[in-house]
């Protein structure tokens, strides 16, 4: 009897596989569909037209019931194992490297992100789950931060899918308005790194406007912007938190309760990224299951857009949209404030 289970794994995952393996299908197409367009027109990344591609397809035929299990799996699962993969890009080295300069500006501009969406969420009466949303998304790292922290905080795809366009939406302008910025203000290379990987979100664009800007500066915006995707970790662990003391009707949190919370995929983040820090991740393996990592986001990405509710989205309104574009212009000027203060314009 204690054996039973092994011994019906193998028929389990392959009923498992049944089931949802025709809607992940659909969504890995997809995907593969939006790594074309990226690669064509690299300003927009491949997340953007895989997340199109899917709300386009919803809003033409709602996907059939045989498709819905892996339109959600790939929307969860995927999507987390699409997190803790991202670890295998990170190191200690990277965060001490990066320098003490650089992390005034990035835990500001993050900081004041977060303040400013609480406010902006309040002022515009945005529904919570889609302020955490455009807040994290706009302040740590766009899609990847949405990804780890809509499972936590049980976000609707709906809002996942309005907060994920709406931060690529101003990465896109960002792009394009960023080295006229840099230009303006005389920054060196090392200086509009650090600016383009602090107030550019996803990873794809700041490569784009750093390219744009001078080669020099694309080594440094790069790590800027992997130090602040481990910003993911201590406000997805806070998130977890607080979702748990409100689903557990004000229930005294132990520590043990508190360790439990954790998600499971932040764990594996730090597993791998603490792997990449002891040398056990090979460079070229660690850029592999970054790739692997940033196509299953975009498998993760089509699936919410295929689970989209285009009258949610069309309930809430330009409100969230506003929200999103003052809390962009916000880590923009709060960047460029500290950078000033901190005498990192000419670094």
């Amino acid at each position: 009897m204690q054996l039973r289970p092994v011994t019906s794994l193998p028929l389990r995952l392959f009923q498992r596989g049944r089931e949802v393996g025709p809607g992940v299908l659909l969504c890995v197409v997809l995907a593969c569909v939006g790594v074309v367009v990226g690669t064509v027109v690299p300003v927009i990344g491949s997340v953007i037209p895989a997340l199109v591609l899917g709300v386009g397809t919803a809003a033409f035929r709602t996907p059939h019931a045989r498709l819905r299990p892996g339109i959600v799996y790939s929307g969860r699962f995927l999507l987390q194992c699409a997190v803790v993969l991202l670890g295998a890009k990170l190191s200690v080295d990277v965060v001490l490297d990066v320098g003490a300069a650089s992390l005034p500006v990035m835990l500001s501009s993050l900081g004041i992100c977060l303040l400013g969406a609480w406010v902006l969420g309040r002022v515009f009466a945005v529904e919570r789950d889609l302020t955490i949303l455009l807040g994290v998304g706009t302040g740590i790292c766009g899609a990847s931060a949405i990804a780890a922290v809509a499972p936590v905080i049980r976000a609707k795809s709906a809002d996942v899918s309005y907060a994920v366009s709406t931060v690529f939406l101003f990465n896109v302008v960002a792009v394009l308005a960023f080295p006229a910025l840099g230009h303006a203000f005389g920054m060196s290379p090392h200086a509009f790194g650090l600016f383009a990987g602090t107030a550019v979100n996803d990873t794809s664009s700041v490569v784009a406007a750093a390219s744009a800007y001078s080669a020099a500066s694309l080594g440094f915006a790069v790590v800027v912007k992997l130090v602040r995707t481990l910003m993911i970790i201590p406000i997805t662990v806070v998130l977890a938190v607080a979702e748990g003391r409100r689903s557990g009707r004000g229930e005294r949190l132990t520590a043990n309760r508190v360790l439990r919370l954790v998600p499971w995929f932040l764990v594996g983040f730090l597993l791998l990224a603490g792997a990449n820090s002891l040398g056990l991740v090979s460079p070229q393996c660690a850029a592999a299951l970054s790739d692997v990592s940033v196509f299953l986001i975009g498998v993760a990405i089509a699936g919410i857009g295929l689970s989209t509710d285009l009258r949610a989205i069309r309930a809430a309104g330009v409100k969230p949209l506003l929200c999103g574009g003052l809390l962009s212009l916000l880590v923009l000027g709060t960047t460029l404030l500290v950078m000033a203060l901190t005498g990192n314009f000419g670094i």
